[in-house]
């Protein structure tokens, strides 16, 4: 799993059936990656649902929020609609997994991402990152804290 001060492989994804996010877009502002293993199960609905609530909370750092997981593009706009989420979940879908691997939280057996946090600043370098127990939902203090921590800097 990548760590503090490595760089950010930069990546392109589809954002919806017919948009395509580039990290490299987002330098000059902070970014949030929250790897999760699938949509619509319970532990990743919940994180997803809080870190819908706490976007307001992340934009005051000047932060862009985006969830990976290998599902598609079609499943994450069902995912995204039903529970009105309102930052893009990008899919990670062809190849599986290949972004997840290049962050190293690719989990080759059980065909998912495993649950990873990264917090990225604004030169495109990891400032933190967390890597979850699947089954229990990281939360968003930790990804707060790192934003503070940028802040400050």
């Amino acid at each position: 799993m990548l760590k503090q001060n490595d760089v950010a492989p930069n990546f392109t994804l589809y954002a919806t059936p017919d948009q395509k996010i580039n990290l490299s877009e987002f330098k000059g502002k902070n970014v949030i990656l929250a790897f999760y293993p699938a949509d619509w199960s319970p532990v990743c609905s919940d994180q997803m649902a809080l870190y819908n609530e706490t976007l307001k909370f992340f934009k005051q750092y000047d932060a862009e929020l985006f969830g990976i997981s290998v599902d598609s593009k079609w499943c994450h706009l069902a995912f995204s609609q039903s529970r009105n989420l309102h930052f893009p979940l990008l899919a990670d879908f062809e190849a599986k997994g290949e972004i997840a691997k290049q962050y190293g939280v690719y989990d080759d057996e059980e065909g998912e991402c495993k649950r990873a946090l990264f917090v990225i600043d604004k030169q495109g370098i990891i400032a933190w990152s967390y890597l979850s127990p699947t089954a229990i939902n990281p939360g968003a203090d930790g990804i707060l804290e790192a934003l503070e921590t940028l802040k400050t800097k």
